[in-house]
């Protein structure tokens, strides 16, 4: 096994343990808490959906990932490389749809009460579940393309007609054909990314003139350090790292559509860059370490808090 092999194992490994321990003691937390009968307030069902959806794209590729890197061929069936890259564009898609309805929320959240959607301001909590699943079932219809593409390792198919994913193959076809597949398959992540960005304009947009108006105005407290604010950064922080490697996976696959059998390290390099977000996301969410916004593992407790901040 070379080198390079073993580096990349190496690198998959780190990202796939550091990942699923952060995710899963995030969601562990949360699940402790909901036992203990504390009450689960809408930013923590949407975190939720985000930390399953994480682990399941982090997973589902990154550990067949890590086997192959290290030396292990063949080890998946046609029905295990179909099941698994299904799963993992779900989980993509899910958690990209969950940092959306974050920070769409929030940003509705914080908006002034007499801005254009105040309406809609104060019925968005009867709708975020009913948003959430609209997405994962949004996914699960749209990935299913994916499925017919898609087969295991066979050392007797002709190399012209299969890409080749290490661990997996697809089956090549013409150019004009991968672009329209990727173009349906991404559309749904890009209209959400675009949301986000508007949305994340928008809060930036809210806080700046907030401070403005503070540098005039003598208070102890605003909404600069108010939970809106922290718990408005953390997500602020999330959309930001989820667009950028967001925009270097559509990249890294439109060069892999572009180049014609693309080189082993490019596949490798777009697959780290794909689980580079779910395994940071729990981190990103427990940086702003505040017991008011509930962002953090220290975030929750057991008390009445005004209206204002108890919805957020």
């Amino acid at each position: 096994m070379a080198a390079s092999d073993v580096a990349v194992g190496i690198i998959f490994l780190s990202q796939n343990v550091v990942g699923a321990l952060g995710n899963s003691s995030l969601l562990l937390h949360y699940l402790v808490h909901y036992l203990m009968g504390f009450k689960v307030r809408h930013t923590d069902f949407m975190i939720q959906h985000l930390i399953v959806a994480n682990l399941l794209a982090l997973l589902c590729r990154g550990v067949p990932q890590t086997v192959e890197a290290f030396g292990v061929k063949g080890f998946l069936s046609d029905f295990g490389c179909k099941l698994l890259f299904y799963l993992h564009r779900v989980g993509r898609g899910v958690s990209i749809g969950s940092t959306c309805l974050l920070s769409v929320f929030q940003d509705m959240k914080i908006s002034p009460e007499n801005s254009s959607y105040s309406e809609l301001k104060v019925k968005s909590p009867k709708y975020i579940g009913f948003s959430i699943y609209l997405s994962l079932i949004l996914y699960l219809l749209v990935n299913i393309m994916i499925i017919s593409h898609m087969t295991g390792k066979r050392s007797n198919n002709n190399i012209t007609i299969m890409r080749d994913y290490g661990y997996c193959s697809s089956v090549h076809t013409d150019k004009t054909s991968q672009l329209l597949h990727s173009a349906l398959l991404t559309f749904p992540d890009a209209l959400c990314v675009g949301l986000m960005l508007w949305a994340s304009s928008s809060m930036v947009l809210i806080l700046h003139r907030h401070k403005q108006r503070m540098k005039y105005v003598h208070k102890t407290s605003s909404l600069r350090s108010s939970p809106e604010s922290k718990a408005t950064k953390t997500i602020l922080l999330l959309v930001s790292t989820l667009a950028s490697f967001y925009t270097l996976s559509c990249i890294f696959q439109i060069c892999m559509i572009i180049i014609y059998n693309p080189h082993w390290l490019l596949v490798k390099m777009g697959a780290i860059v794909a689980g580079s977000f779910p395994a940071l996301s729990p981190f990103l969410l427990m940086s702003k370490n505040s017991s008011a916004s509930r962002l953090s593992l220290s975030g929750l407790r057991n008390r009445k808090i005004p209206d204002v901040r108890r919805n957020m």
